[in-house]
């Protein structure tokens, strides 16, 4: 299947997700913006891989990206982010969210495991209280905290002449 195929509504991932669990699978759900795509994102998708058979990517879409970091982010739009992530050999489905954080996904799709990366701990994941609630387990993945994407962002706009 091509990266783009995998890129999924809300709907079609629910429907393959629960096929997934009447094959006896489990499923991780791992979020975030992917807005230029480093070796801190493969590394935090490729650990919550190993939390679970799938792992399904939810990718925030550009307005909800502009609510979160602000004027002239996200550099990347949303369709290609999210193409860039499905095309990554650990990542089963992605899909695009427009809300201010995935807990309305999290109700909905009812995974297994939660994954957030390092730059959270148990006690500061935004949905923690609603995993807790939905009985989803909560797992931190990825390497340290060392690649973030403002700080690549700015090295290149400090290199046009």
């Amino acid at each position: 299947m091509s990266a783009a195929g995998k890129v999924v509504s809300r709907e079609e991932l629910l429907r393959r997700a629960a096929g997934w669990r009447r094959d006896g699978a489990s499923v991780a759900l791992a979020n975030g913006i992917f807005d230029v795509l480093h070796v801190g994102h493969l590394r935090y998708l490729e650990g919550a891989a190993g939390e679970a058979d799938r792992l399904v990517v939810a990718v925030n879409d550009d307005a909800s990206t502009r609510a979160l970091k602000g004027a002239g982010r996200p550099v990347v739009p949303a369709e290609e982010r999210a193409e860039l992530i499905a095309g990554l050999a650990c990542v089963a489905l992605v899909t695009l969210f427009d809300e201010p954080n995935v807990e309305p996904l999290l109700r909905a799709l009812r995974p297994d495991v939660h994954c957030k990366g390092t730059d959270y701990t148990a006690e500061t994941v935004p949905e923690r209280e609603t995993a807790r609630a939905l009985s989803i387990r909560v797992a931190i993945t990825g390497d340290a905290k060392d690649h973030a994407t403002r700080e690549m962002i700015r090295r290149i706009r400090d290199l046009q002449p």
